[in-house]
């Protein structure tokens, strides 16, 4: 073999990269394990225990939080959590943009841009102006922008294409500005590990909250609308004596609560006068929070100090050499201590000693490397509603620039504002000269500038040592003012913790008995040491996928799982064919090393083909695909490129490192079982291809009629509308569930059983184009009240939600359309792909055509089968985003089974030109028959092991995988080649009669 020291130098290095990436999940399991056994079950004490560590180096210089983003993680189907598709409202920036126009044919071309953007592949924006040329061809979209906020980047002379460009970065400055808010406010929701990215269609975020149990919670938190605000600021000095007066009430409330085990009644005024009592004490509470922590311990133990100023032990008091700091920053906290601090200045006694118009607000950002502690401003309230002092909605414009001084560049934020603004904001600055003016988004203060002179003008500076990524964050925040856009939920999927165990002990045990299974079946059909060195490659394949998913931080979802257990039947496809291959240059007299190295080269081509195929699958299904699909794609492609290594080139190597040393005597790649089996068939395929034909159109037309009267199962990816699994103590029956939810949902309920008899999906579309968060915690209402009857007694609706119901999902209009338009385009782009390449390949229309009927076939038998067999079979046949990965999957895999027949054709036809066709053909089908046997056998007990034990969730996906290896090697015998014959046949005689005639 050529190349050999590159391909295990290359083996090693993968090696080595694989084992560095994967011991980050091991490291991280190390703590995890640590975590649990400190805790002792308190999940509180856990997580803070594994917060404790996350900024330690634990292994090879990186920190525990590092380790963790680095392991491979589990997706929410296998760890439970909640995925949400979020969509701003583009038609709303545009209208905030034109200054709410009025023109009639402006808002009617908005709306029908959003009507045609279901089934459009463009821009919406692009989609908006030639809906608005078409209403009004000599219009100007520069008479509607040419704004005065917008009067920098439009004037009236502005080209439209000038002005879609503009539109198109005031939109993508809304969703970094909508992007932004939502990691923010997901950083302070705690989640461990989330995922936050943006999404190809314009306005379109996904976020994923592992472990997440409070759905409700975070659909109030990601939807609700963020307001930026300018607030006046107090100085800490002018609020410090009322910091300690309610320092002083909280240890007056909280010693009381420690005695009585009970909240303190005292009246306010009591603790008010104590508070004011105590005042005088500020001063020297000031130096004894001053003084070096060896001096404090000395005097008294934190634990007593803790007593006596529950609020100072939290917050350290903003000092600079020992005086109190001049600016708004009260303090400084530890992260864990957020919350009770909050939880301590909230409340109503300690509100009653400190101003009445101080608000105080945590900053958005850690102030230090490690991300640990915050800091708490003062702001003031002076206005009598409690509204801010400046809106942002007068900000036209902000960009982050930098200015040089003092010789070097410093990064700041310039800020537009627009004529009402620009006069409020001269008014403000004039009043607030050497103190802070905060800005304020989300109630998080994202920064707060100092006020040097009065600005005038409308255009401001502002500076604060910011980074390059913090001023471009501080510019989007700006401009986010005048952005009146909503952020509605488009698609959801809720997964409850021990629904996602089940995945995963599903997941598990299918995976490894297809791995046992494959591995006794190589060693049975082939012998002990080539079945031996195939599992080999196997076991190999597997961990070199595991790697190379780690190095990606990929996702492992089920989908994940059942794509690589499919790529093990697919990585002994390889193995199989090399192996058969083998078995005919022996029979054909050669010797065991000759052989070997025969069957390889030969067999190389039809690998690569039928790898190459799948790979080109894998990708289409990527690009179309979303979640869980991706993740199915992902995994399936890095195990054919893992699979072509091990079983091309790493088993060639220890064959030949055998060889050498004498180690092969006797091995014939057969059994005692296998020795004469399909040794040399002779079916005649070609004979039978009129009855071949008609079993496949047979199917279709059923289907047809099927389609026009039953029609497909449609799941909510394609209808749009929500599903709740939910699992009762106790069997019960569909009909009843049925029944009892008709009159709650207005009949638009349908209820299947999935996987045990106590548990049941209930689905419907009821308020489906509502967007209102409301709606959501109606419908749970809805479902508790129509079941309360199948119960436990006294069952609230809290605990029904958290505890009966296993999972949700909800998929909006505009998204099913977006979803089923991307899966139509993914069927007919991968038949395209698969027929293209044949053609390139093989450079015969005859072959391109032959596999491009097949795949057809392939397809349209499958629907047809679900359109027929959906209402009969006792598990739910939904045709969703996983059916379309399923079918895209076996085009794919029955284009490796014809690749590997066209390959030995054309071998053939190479070795004998004068040949009769019939005969080659048939010669090839047979020659073959003997691997697309054991190909599809072992493919079909892979399958068969996720269909049986890999969980409700994707037996609809496997079952039609199941379909598509019976019908896809059908179609290769008795589709493809037969094809290919009688296109060739036509050539063939063509061209004899024209060689007769020129005689």
């Amino acid at each position: 073999m050529q190349n050999k020291g590159f391909v295990k130098v290359f083996a090693v290095l993968l090696t080595l990269v694989c084992l560095f990436y994967l011991s980050f999940s091991f490291v991280t399991q190390h703590y995890n394990s640590k975590a649990a056994e400190y805790a002792g079950g308190d999940t509180a004490k856990e997580s803070a225990y594994l917060d404790s560590l996350s900024t330690q180096k634990v292994w090879l210089g990186y920190t525990l939080k590092q380790c963790r983003e680095m392991e491979i993680s589990l997706g929410l189907d296998l760890k439970g959590g909640m995925n949400v598709v979020l969509e701003l409202n583009v038609a709303d920036v545009i209208r905030s943009l034109s200054n709410n126009n009025q023109d009639e044919n402006f808002n009617k071309a908005l709306d029908l841009a959003y009507a045609h953007q279901a089934t459009s592949q463009k821009d919406f924006i692009d989609l908006f102006a030639e809906e608005y040329k078409k209403l009004d061809s000599g219009a100007r979209l520069s008479a509607i922008f040419s704004t005065f906020e917008l009067k920098d980047k439009i004037t009236p002379q502005s080209s439209d294409a000038q002005v879609v460009s503009v539109l198109k970065q005031e939109l993508q400055s809304a969703i970094d500005n909508s992007f932004n808010v939502l990691r923010t406010r997901i950083d302070r929701f705690g989640v461990v590990s989330p995922n936050i990215q943006r999404l190809e269609t314009a306005g379109r975020i996904l976020v994923e909250l592992p472990g997440v149990k409070e759905p409700e919670r975070v659909r109030k938190l990601l939807q609700g609308s963020a307001n930026l605000e300018f607030w006046e600021t107090y100085k800490l000095p002018e609020i410090y004596q009322q910091l300690v007066a309610a320092d002083n009430v909280l240890a007056t409330i909280l010693s009381k609560e420690a005695s009585t085990d009970s909240v303190a009644t005292d009246n306010v005024e009591k603790i008010a006068d104590a508070a004011d009592a105590n005042v005088s004490e500020a001063d020297s509470l000031l130096a004894e929070l001053g003084q070096d922590n060896k001096e404090t311990e000395a005097n008294q133990s934190m634990e007593e100090f803790a007593k006596q100023h529950p609020l100072f032990a939290l917050l350290q008091i903003s000092q600079y050499n020992g005086q109190l700091s001049p600016g708004s920053t009260v303090g400084i906290a530890h992260a864990k201590d957020m919350d009770k601090i909050s939880e301590y200045l909230n409340m109503k006694q300690v509100k009653e000693v400190l101003p009445r118009n101080l608000a105080l607000k945590w900053g958005v950002k850690a102030i230090d490397d490690k991300e640990q502690f915050y800091e708490l401003y003062a702001l003031k309230v002076t206005n009598r509603d409690g509204s801010p002092a400046l809106g942002g909605d007068v900000v036209t414009d902000a960009n982050a620039d930098f200015m040089q001084q003092a010789g070097r560049s410093e990064q700041m934020v310039n800020m537009v504002m627009n004529a009402e603004g620009s006069k409020a904001w001269a008014r403000l600055t004039k009043e607030n000269i050497g103190r802070q003016i905060a800005i304020v988004l989300d109630e998080m203060v994202y920064s707060a500038p100092n006020v040097n002179d009065e600005i005038t003008g409308g255009r401001s500076q502002i500076t604060g040592h910011f980074t390059p990524e913090e001023a471009k964050d501080l510019a989007n925040v700006l401009k986010s003012g005048k952005m009146a856009a909503s952020v509605h939920i488009v698609q959801e999927d809720v997964v409850g913790p021990s629904l996602g165990q089940e995945a995963i002990n599903a997941g598990v045990i299918s995976f490894v008995l297809a791995l046992v299974l494959l591995m006794i079946y190589m060693c049975a059909f082939y012998g002990l040491v080539p079945g031996l060195i195939a599992d080999g490659a196997l076991v190999l394949n597997i961990f070199f996928t595991m790697g190379i998913l780690a190095s990606f931080q990929a996702v492992l979802t089920l989908p994940g799982i059942a794509g690589m257990v499919l790529t093990l039947g697919m990585a002994v496809d390889a193995n199989v064919l090399i192996y058969e291959r083998t078995k005919e240059e022996l029979r054909a007299g050669k010797s065991l090393g000759k052989a070997i190295a025969d069957g390889y080269g030969n067999a190389f081509s039809a690998i690569f083909d039928s790898n190459l195929t799948s790979i080109i699958t894998g990708i289409v299904l990527f690009y179309f695909g979303t979640g869980p699909i991706r993740g199915f794609a992902t995994t399936m492609i890095i195990g054919l490129f893992a699979s072509f290594l091990t079983a091309v080139f790493l088993t060639r190597i220890v064959y030949e490192a055998l060889l050498a040393k004498d180690k092969l005597k006797n091995v014939t790649f057969t059994t005692s079982i296998t020795k004469d089996l399909l040794t040399n068939p002779k079916i005649n395929f070609l004979g039978a291809r009129k009855v071949g034909y008609l079993i496949p159109a047979g199917i279709i037309v059923l289907g047809a009629i099927s389609m026009m009267t039953i029609g497909l199962n449609n799941g909510i990816d394609f209808t749009g509308g929500r599903n709740y699994v939910i699992r009762f103590d106790q069997e019960v029956k569909t009909d009843d569930v049925r029944n009892m939810l008709d009159a709650q949902l207005d009949g638009s309920v349908s209820v299947i059983q999935i996987g045990t008899a106590d548990q049941v999906r209930v689905s419907t579309n009821y308020k489906i184009e509502d967007n209102d968060p409301s709606v959501d915690q109606e419908i749970e209402t809805k479902l508790f009240e129509g079941v309360k009857s199948l119960l436990p007694a006294g069952t609230t609706l809290d605990q029904f939600t958290g505890t009966y119901i296993q999972s949700s999902q909800k998929v909006g209009p505009s998204m099913a359309d977006d979803i089923k338009n991307a899966a139509f385009l993914a069927v007919i782009f991968a038949m395209i792909c698969m027929a293209a390449y044949i053609l390139l390949r093989f450079r015969d229309v005859s072959f391109s055509v032959g596999a491009f009927a097949s795949v057809a076939t392939t397809t349209l038998c499958i629907i047809s089968f679900y359109t027929l067999l959906w209402k009969v079979l006792p598990f739910s046949m939904e045709v969703d985003q996983t059916f379309i990965a399923a079918i895209l999957t076996i085009i794919g895999y029955s284009i490796n089974d014809t690749v590997v027949v066209f390959d030995r054709i054309r071998e053939t036809i190479t070795l004998y030109p004068k040949r009769d066709r019939y005969q080659v053909i048939n010669d090839a089908l047979n020659s073959t028959l003997c691997r697309t046997f054991n190909t599809s056998l072992t493919t079909l007990v892979v399958v068969l092991c996720i269909f049986i034990l890999g969980g409700s969730t994707i037996r609809s996906f496997t079952f039609a995988i199941l379909l598509g290896i019976i019908v896809g090697t059908y179609s290769t015998l008795f589709v493809a080649t037969p094809i290919a014959y009688e296109l060739q046949k036509k050539k063939i005689n063509k061209k004899a009669a024209a060689e007769k005639a020129g005689k």
